[in-house]
């Protein structure tokens, strides 16, 4: 694996740089979004459909080695080559995260010192090093997260302490057990406590790690708080060496994240706003004058997506975004999108997400183009502030 950090705005934290792993030819740029997949495919977009996405940002896949405990047997898949192979994405990177994220965490703690415990499709189950190892090994990804014991905010201080000490000790496990040769990422956690997120930073930057994912946001922290949580890390990680997020999906998370010093983000925004059958049109924009992927008709409105179900499209023959040019919105309108929905067509969330998906690869698009242009600060303020006088004009309309 190569990274590099190309140009860090003015705080000393937000980066945007450029990432060489795998089978993919060419580099990645970031900060970048992992696509969520199920079994390593996006959950509605079958493959023949994946080159319609922007090219390389789409190539960038997140799955959860849980996913594989049912279905095909990963020694098949592991005869087969791997998940590139078994899915004919050889260009693509993928990414083994320990955690499911379909399937948001339970909120009982299950977990105990032996190994994780997860909600997976099969059931809930007890993950070892061990059998996350063999799962790893048989799957074969361009890198892979270590096993981590996250907890949601509101747990006591010793139950904080004791997820810290879980997840350095399979961390320990999963490395010397490590027979992939693939890139490894080393699990951070520390849950709502700045001394313990700094406790296991310092720790895990002693081991032999490529990468860092950190863990156990989304899990019940306010935004107020997660920016000192998130800075707690990343001011001790080193520079050179990329940083993974897990949990913070939604727009204005992901630029407090950026904010914070991360390169690389998965979470599972994308494929719950399909499910409900809404469309992101909000603003891609650097600032008011520029435009920096495609005008956005209502840019002024910060309305950040519509419900295609609603009645108000059944007759609207306009694109879900004017100017976008995804394959759904070059091809098919928003009537059309309405009719698929009330008629319960699959055909409808492959459609969307290929929009959203679209969308959401340019709204990062945007923040390294801020980054590189030294407009960041401009752009962050400009997006919250449309957001805020939209929810606030929605609000009051009420």
């Amino acid at each position: 694996m190569k990274f590099a950090v190309v140009k860090t705005w003015s705080n000393g934290r937000a980066r945007a740089g450029v990432l060489q792993l795998g089978s993919c030819p060419y580099p990645v740029e970031t900060p970048a979004l992992l696509l969520t997949t199920r079994k390593g495919l996006p959950v509605f977009i079958s493959p023949d459909l994946l080159p319609s996405l922007p090219s390389p940002d789409s190539h960038l896949l997140q799955f959860s080695p849980l996913h594989f405990l049912e279905g095909i047997s990963t020694k098949t898949i592991s005869n087969i080559g791997g998940v590139h192979q078994m899915l004919g994405l050889h260009q693509h990177i993928f990414a083994a995260v320990p955690r499911d994220s379909i399937i948001s965490l339970p909120e009982h703690d299950s977990t105990n010192k032996a190994g994780a415990s997860f909600e997976t499709p099969g059931g809930r189950r007890l993950i070892k090093p061990v059998d996350y190892m063999e799962l790893v090994s048989s799957l074969k990804p361009d890198f892979w997260v270590t096993l981590a014991d996250e907890v949601p905010a509101w747990v006591s201080t010793k139950r904080n302490r004791t997820s810290v000490d879980r997840t350095l000790r399979w961390m320990d496990d999963c490395i010397s057990l490590n027979m992939t040769g693939a890139t490894v990422f080393g699990s951070i956690v520390g849950g709502s406590s700045v001394e313990e997120r700094q406790r296991c930073t310092q720790e895990v930057v002693k081991r032999n790690v490529s990468g860092y994912c950190i863990g156990g946001f989304g899990l019940g922290e306010s935004m107020e708080e997660r920016t000192a949580l998130l800075t707690a890390v990343t001011d001790n990680l080193p520079k050179d060496m990329p940083r993974q997020v897990s949990g913070l999906g939604l727009p204005e998370e992901v630029l407090q994240g950026v904010a914070a010093g991360i390169d690389l983000f998965d979470s599972t925004y994308i494929y719950h706003l399909t499910l409900g059958g809404f469309a992101l049109t909000f603003p891609l924009e650097t600032n008011k004058e520029e435009v920096s992927d495609y005008d956005v008709s209502d840019s002024e409105s910060g309305e950040m997506k519509i419900n295609l179900k609603a009645t108000i499209y059944r007759k609207d023959t306009s694109p879900i975004v004017e100017c976008c040019n995804c394959f759904t919105c070059q091809n098919h309108t928003k009537a059309y999108m309405n009719h698929l929905f009330n008629v319960h067509e699959m055909l409808a969330q492959s459609l969307l997400e290929i929009h959203n998906t679209h969308h959401y690869l340019g709204f990062f698009r945007s923040i390294r183009k801020a980054i590189k242009e030294g407009k960041f600060e401009q752009f962050w303020k400009n997006f919250i502030g449309i957001r805020r006088d939209h929810l606030f004009t929605a609000a009051s309309s009420a």
